[in-house]
């Protein structure tokens, strides 16, 4: 496989990134349990990573051909380049108290497991800490161990959940990284 260089996105990137498969497989959930103490009004969540029998199939929780419309609202985005070809994008936004949010990031099957999400991960760690940017988040179905791996090797820790917090009503999990 050739190599691929990460760069800020060209407007003529955009039909080549709607374009990129966005589903990705796992073979793992983080399920959610609710604990619920009546007598101390108290409720518990805890996840648990459980594996599956046979790998799954995760559609995106976002339309990619609506994605471009959201794209223009993004603080920055980086696109991995493999030839001519766009093979993976990073999508970030900024919020109050110095943060950055990843919200989308997406690799081309092919090039999976080859550097590339972590190249655009490397490429958004440099672009939050020269905004000066104290924190980087990132958000994930809890359907997705390929990207709780990648956050947990980039050193990202789990912070919280949000239950039905995409349309398709998944569990969305956040992760941080402190800069």
């Amino acid at each position: 496989m050739a190599g691929f260089q990460i760069r800020t996105i060209e407007p003529s990137d955009l039909p080549q990134l709607m374009g990129l498969d966005h589903t990705s497989t796992s073979e793992a959930v983080w399920q959610l349990e609710l604990q619920r103490d009546p007598r101390e009004s108290r409720i518990a969540a805890s996840f648990r990573e459980v594996r599956l029998p046979r790998p799954v199939a995760l559609a995106y929780p976002v339309d990619p051909f609506s994605l471009a419309d959201e794209w223009v609202h993004k603080a920055m985005m980086f696109t991995a380049v493999g030839g001519k070809d766009a093979v993976g994008y990073i999508a970030l936004t900024e919020g109050p108290g110095a943060v950055a949010w990843v919200t989308d990031l997406v690799v081309a099957p092919r090039w999976r497991r080859q550097g590339v999400a972590s190249a655009l991960l490397g490429s958004a760690h440099e672009w939050g800490q020269s905004r000066h940017h104290r924190r980087m988040f990132l958000e994930m179905q809890s359907k997705n161990q390929p990207a709780i791996k990648l956050a947990q090797k980039h050193g990202y820790e789990f912070c919280g959940y949000n239950d039905h917090y995409y349309l398709t009503q998944d569990i969305a999990l956040f992760f941080v990284r402190a800069f």
